[in-house]
């Protein structure tokens, strides 16, 4: 099947996800997000709100260590496998799940930390919606929070160019496409610039305070960093 929009392409192939994405190394990212909340005097979070969380990657484990976690996403099939990670590791208690898009969610409530990881922000690909997700996320985090994300790197997308990539998963006997359906999805991606994503940050109510290459607090960004993480502090 060939996804029309980001939601139909989410739900497409959200039972094949984590197999595709099996080699992604979603405790090494968070242990560079709580390396990034002790730098910035956030030790002590207690609750964190996972934008775009998908299958629950980054929730489940955030949840393992101490943190409540509440995760928005508008893939209602991502979602239920989330739910069912989170039941198997008795973490119900840890991690509540809500389906609504990130650009436009009303939770009546604000969180320390809030998180858009894995590109989640890329996929917003027109100025206005760039804007809706941040003035959302600010709507949900405490003033001297912090918004933590990454997204593709302007500078290394014009220096090493996309190219395209085919995906398989499943193990050495047989590709896992076939285990549900074979499908073609496309997805719209955008990358920013730092002046870009700072204007846009300014204009929520945040202050980028940190940019860096993703998983590396230390580093600058450059052209080889395709990849990079941007934290912000709720003005």
């Amino acid at each position: 099947m060939t996804a029309k929009s980001k939601h139909g392409v989410f739900e497409a192939y959200a039972n094949v996800y984590d197999a595709l994405y099996r080699d992604k190394d979603y405790t090494l990212e968070c242990d560079f997000l709580e390396s990034i909340f002790r730098h910035f005097g956030m030790a002590h979070t207690e609750n964190i709100l996972d934008l775009g969380c998908g299958t629950g990657g980054h929730a489940i484990i955030l949840a393992e260590r101490g943190y409540q976690v509440l995760g928005v996403d508008r893939s209602a099939k991502m979602l239920a496998i989330a739910q069912q990670k989170a039941a198997a590791a008795e973490l119900s208690d840890r991690v509540q799940l809500v389906e609504a898009d990130i650009q436009d969610y009303r939770l009546n409530r604000t969180f320390d930390i809030v998180i858009c990881m894995f590109a989640v922000l890329g996929y917003q690909t027109s100025n206005a919606e760039v804007f809706a997700t941040l003035k959302s996320a600010r709507q949900h985090v405490r003033t001297g929070g912090l918004f933590i994300c990454d997204f593709w790197y302007g500078p290394a997308v014009l220096s090493q160019r996309p190219a395209e990539r085919v995906m398989h998963a499943g193990d050495d006997r047989e590709r896992v496409i076939r285990l549900v359906e074979e499908f073609q999805e496309s997805h719209a991606m955008r990358y920013f610039f730092k002046p870009e994503i700072e204007f846009f940050m300014n204009q929520a109510g945040f202050r980028l305070v940190h940019l860096c290459p993703f998983a590396d607090f230390k580093n600058r960004p450059s052209e080889a960093s395709w990849n990079v993480a941007a934290v912000s502090q709720a003005a």
